[in-house]
C-alpha cells in the first residue's frame, strides 16, 4: 500500500509496510534491579512507547465526546438503544487497535504499550461484588497482540470505581474524588486487581500493573495506605510482576511516600506534561530559562525516586498539537511543540535510565502518533460538533482558542464569583495545582455543560444502522488513520538512543 503526504508533512498510515516491520527481541518477565529495570538474563532493558488511551478508557478529546464516558455510553443507547450502541462500542474497539497498529509500534523502535482501561469494562455498579469474566477477552486480545510483536505491556487503572481524581479520565461524572471517602470503592479496586493479577501471573508480555491512574488524595496518606493494601493483594497470587506506582495529585507528588521502606519490585511513575506544549499558555521557543524549567521540573517530580534508587517511568508525556484547519499559524506552532519534545526527551536520556511511555497513540487530532482522518465516515459526522465543543472549551484537553467565550461569558461570571468567596480562601480547594477559574471550568464546563452538549452528539446518531456503525467505528483502523510524521521519527529517533544506552550499560 502506498503512503501519501497531506498538507502538515504526515502521511496516510500504511498498514501493510508496518506489518512487514522486524519484531522486537522476546519478552521475559522483567524486574527491579536497584535504578533499572531487568529481564530474566539481568539485562538492562528501558522501557519506551506510548499508551492506548481512548480505547478501553474513552477519552473526551480523543474520540470527540465531551464529558465523561459512561454519560457518552448512556446518551448513545438512549438515541440508538442499548443494542445498537453496544454494537457501536464494540467495533470501535475492535478497529481501534490491531496488529497493523502493533507493528507500527515495533516500527518506531517502540517496546512497550501502556493500557488504560476503566473499571466498568470488569465490574457492574449494580452488581458490584461480581468480576466479569467477559471482560478479560478486551485485555487478552490486547495482550496478544503485543505477544506477537514482543512487546511490553503495562496494566492500567485508568478509571477506578467513585473516581481516584477530580478530573474527567476518571469518569466519575463529578469534580470530586470519592474513592478516598468510601472503603468500598478502594476495596472493589483490590479485588478488581487480584483477578487480574491472577490471571496474568508468569505472563511474560505483562511488564506489570499500574494499580492507579493519576491519584489525587486530599490527605494523602489514604493514597499511601491503599497501595500498601494492594500490593499485597497482588502479590498473593503474582510474586514476580512489577508494580508501576503514580505520585499523588495527578504522578507529581511524592511528598508523602516513605523513603525508608518503598514497594518491593516496584517502578515509580509520574507524569511529565509541559504547559508550554498547550494553547493559551507560554509556548516555548528554547531559551536557556525555559530549558532550565524544564530540567528542574522533572527533577522535582523524580527526587523521590533519586533519593530511594527506584527505577523511574516517565508514565505520561507529551504536546498538543493545533490543526491548520483551526489555526493558521499551524506550522509555526507546531516546530515549537516539536522542538519543546525534542528537549524534554534530551532531558530523559541524559537522566539515565528513564523509561518512558508518551500520551497518545490513536485519537482525532490533538496528540496522537496517528489521528483519524478528516475524510473519515466519523469525523464528517462530528466534525462540526467537535468545532462548537471546542468554541465553548468543554475539554481542558482539546481546546484550541477559548479565548472568546471566556471573554464573553466566563470571565465575568468568574470574577463576580471571586466576590462572593474570600480571597484567602480561593485556593483552598484541592488540587492546589488548579486554580479558581480552574475549579470553575471543571464543574460549569466540564460536567454540568458537557452532559447537556453530551446528549446533543448523541442525537448525530440517530437512525444510523448497524451497517452505518460499522462504517463509522471503523474510520480509527490504521488504515483510515494518518500517520504523524515528524511526531513518529522524534520518538524514533529516541527509542533508538535509548536502546543503544540499555545495551551499552
Amino acid at each position: 500500500m502506498a503512503t501519501k503526504v497531506d498538507t502538515n508533512g504526515t502521511r496516510a498510515a500504511s498498514t501493510s509496510v508496518h506489518l512487514q516491520a522486524p519484531k522486537n527481541p522476546p519478552c521475559s518477565l522483567l524486574r527491579v534491579s536497584g535504578t533499572d529495570i531487568v529481564n530474566a538474563a539481568g539485562e538492562k532493558i528501558i522501557l519506551k512507547g506510548t499508551s492506548l488511551g481512548g480505547m478501553l478508557n474513552m477519552e473526551n478529546f480523543i474520540t470527540g465526546y465531551p464529558g465523561h464516558e459512561s454519560e457518552h455510553r448512556a446518551a448513545l443507547a438512549a438515541v440508538l438503544g442499548q443494542d445498537k450502541a453496544d454494537f457501536f462500542f464494540s467495533r470501535l474497539i475492535h478497529h481501534f487497535f490491531t496488529e497493523a497498529d502493533a507493528a507500527l509500534l515495533v516500527s518506531l523502535g517502540f517496546n512497550c504499550l501502556r493500557v488504560p482501561f476503566n473499571y466498568r469494562h470488569f465490574i457492574d455498579d449494580a452488581n458490584p461484588g461480581v468480576i466479569k469474566e467477559s471482560s478479560f477477552a478486551l485485555l487478552d486480545g490486547i495482550v496478544s497482540l503485543c505477544t506477537q510483536h514482543n512487546i511490553y505491556v503495562v496494566l492500567d487503572l485508568h478509571t477506578a470505581p467513585g473516581g481516584q481524581n477530580q478530573d474527567w479520565h476518571c469518569d466519575s461524572g463529578l469534580s470530586r474524588a470519592l474513592f478516598w471517602e468510601f472503603r468500598d470503592f478502594q476495596d472493589r479496586a483490590v479485588e478488581l486487581w487480584v483477578a487480574i493479577a491472577k490471571r496474568y501471573t508468569g505472563n511474560p508480555v505483562i511488564a506489570g500493573y499500574n494499580p492507579l491512574n493519576e491519584p489525587a488524595d486530599p490527605q494523602h496518606v489514604r493514597l499511601i495506605a491503599w497501595y500498601d493494601r494492594v500490593e499485597k493483594a497482588i502479590r498473593e497470587v503474582d510474586p514476580d510482576h512489577m508494580l508501576f506506582v503514580d505520585g499523588n495529585t495527578y504522578a507529581m507528588d511524592f511528598s508523602h511516600f516513605p523513603v525508608d521502606k518503598p514497594l518491593p519490585n516496584t517502578v515509580y511513575a509520574c507524569h511529565d506534561y509541559s504547559m508550554m506544549g498547550f494553547p493559551g499558555t507560554e509556548q516555548y521557543t528554547g531559551t536557556d530559562e525555559q530549558k532550565e524549567k524544564l530540567r528542574l521540573s522533572f527533577e522535582r517530580k523524580v527526587e523521590y525516586m533519586r533519593k530511594v534508587g527506584v527505577p523511574i517511568w516517565n508514565g505520561e508525556f507529551g504536546p498538543v498539537y493545533a490543526d491548520p484547519d483551526v489555526d493558521s499559524d499551524a506550522a509555526a506552532t507546531n516546530a515549537k511543540r516539536f522542538a519543546l519534545l525534542r528537549e524534554q526527551l534530551r532531558i530523559y536520556h541524559e537522566a539515565g535510565g528513564v523509561s518512558w511511555s508518551i500520551w497518545t497513540f490513536k485519537d482525532i487530532g490533538y496528540q496522537g502518533l496517528v489521528y483519524v482522518s478528516k475524510d473519515s465516515p466519523y469525523m464528517r459526522l462530528i466534525s462540526r460538533f467537535v468545532a462548537k465543543k471546542q468554541r465553548l472549551g468543554l475539554d481542558f484537553w482539546g481546546v484550541a482558542d477559548k479565548s472568546e467565550v471566556d471573554h464573553e461569558v466566563f470571565a465575568p461570571f468568574i470574577e463576580k464569583l471571586k466576590e462572593m468567596v474570600p480571597e484567602h480562601l480561593q485556593k483552598r480547594k484541592y488540587p492546589p495545582i488548579w486554580t479558581f477559574q480552574r475549579q470553575v471550568e471543571r464543574s460549569v464546563r466540564e460536567c454540568l455543560l458537557s452532559e447537556y452538549l453530551g446528549w446533543e452528539m448523541a442525537e448525530l446518531f440517530d437512525g444510523k444502522t448497524e451497517a452505518e456503525l460499522e462504517e463509522l467505528a471503523a474510520s480509527f483502523s490504521l488504515e483510515n488513520c494518518v500517520e504523524r510524521n515528524q511526531l513518529n521519527k522524534i520518538l524514533s529517533s529516541e527509542a533508538a538512543h535509548a536502546a543503544d544506552s540499555a545495551t551499552s550499560d
